[in-house]
């Protein structure tokens, strides 16, 4: 007589252990078996440096890309690789397995911003601009730039990276460090900054730090190309006549705040910086000078010129005597009140 097969604990816990292992296994890898939406637009996901993987399924949850932590918190003990997820952003697609969907944030690309950082602009403004397209805090990004080791190691023999951050427009990954941006931009001084400038710099005995110095200066004169050759020999003249430079932007460079105005009264301003109260160049670059600034510098115009005034057409007026540049001066501020009214008064530079 054929025995009877028998149900026990034995049995039940085998079943018990066959569905819970079904279960796992669908909502590990069965599409859609945990996703809150099956259809739809990718959801947007932004992951910081320093985020645990704890805290990313916490914020696929809060996004509602995810109805259950605990698929994707055994998946990532299950196969730890899954937990190596860069910061970034990510478009995460909707209806995935949580497999596909922790192997999409693992091995998906750096997501890129293209960035256009201006010619002269000063770091604590790119500071801003940083700090406005990617993930890295103004605060953060400054005191990068002052960072002694930092600067050792991108070779910069100045007080911080100020005139050497090279303007451009470039791919950044959406999660660089202020270290990263950094020493991308001085990469890029350096390789425009190549052997022929070098020797031509030289030649002209101009430092690096001098070189972008005088150069800065031009930049924050004027944006027009064509007469920052103009700019730059005017200022070469007054150093080698040992004249104070007068260059209103250094004055505005060491007066705190934004840039304003200026009054007479701003150019008694005690700083090394004010080129109207010391001679000599300031101690370094006032802002970060592009191609043209610097190439003017290297090869400046051939002028007499030691002064120059605004013509309020948006260029300059250049004149080799002080009568001349007086004359210059009355024109603008003739343009001026044609226009709008008594300007403020110039001094003579």
């Amino acid at each position: 007589m054929p025995r009877r097969k028998r149900s026990g604990p034995g049995r039940t816990l085998k079943a018990t252990a066959l569905a819970m292992v079904a279960i796992l296994a669908m909502f590990i890898f069965v599409p859609g078996a945990n996703s809150v939406r099956w259809s739809g637009a990718p959801v947007n996901l932004n992951i910081h440096r320093g985020t645990g993987f704890r805290q990313i399924v916490e914020k696929l949850h809060q996004s509602g890309i995810v109805r259950f932590r605990w698929p994707l918190l055994v998946a990532g003990t299950l196969l730890p690789d899954l937990h190596k997820i860069k910061p970034g952003r990510y478009a995460v697609p909707v209806n995935l397995s949580t497999f596909a969907l922790l192997q999409h944030l693992h091995s998906s690309p750096q997501d890129e911003v293209r960035l256009m950082i201006p010619n002269g602009v000063e770091q604590e403004r790119l500071a801003g601009i940083i700090a406005a397209n990617l993930d890295i805090d103004s605060t953060a990004f400054m005191a990068a730039t002052n960072d002694r080791a930092l600067l050792s190691s991108l070779g910069i023999d100045a007080r911080n990276t100020e005139g050497y951050l090279f303007p451009g427009t470039y791919n950044f990954p959406w999660a660089s460090t202020p270290r990263e941006v950094i020493a991308f931009l001085a990469g890029r001084f350096r390789s425009y900054y190549a052997d022929s400038l070098r020797r031509e710099a030289s030649a002209a005995g101009l430092s690096e730090n001098r070189l972008l110095t005088l150069a800065s200066i031009v930049e924050a004169e004027t944006p027009i190309d064509s007469e920052k050759a103009l700019i730059a020999s005017v200022y070469l003249n007054r150093l080698r006549k040992n004249m104070r430079l007068q260059a209103d932007p250094t004055v505005q460079y060491a007066i705190p705040g934004p840039s304003r105005r200026l009054y007479y009264k701003d150019l008694a301003f005690e700083s090394p910086y004010n080129t109207y109260r010391h001679a000599g160049l300031p101690p370094g670059p006032i802002c970060n000078p592009g191609a043209a600034s610097l190439k003017a510098v290297l090869r400046p115009a051939n002028t007499g010129f030691i002064y120059f005034v605004a013509n309020g057409e948006g260029g300059h007026s250049f004149a080799a005597t002080l009568a001349a540049h007086e004359q210059n001066i009355r024109r603008y501020q003739a343009s001026l009140r044609a226009r709008s009214g008594p300007p403020p008064a110039q001094a003579p530079r």
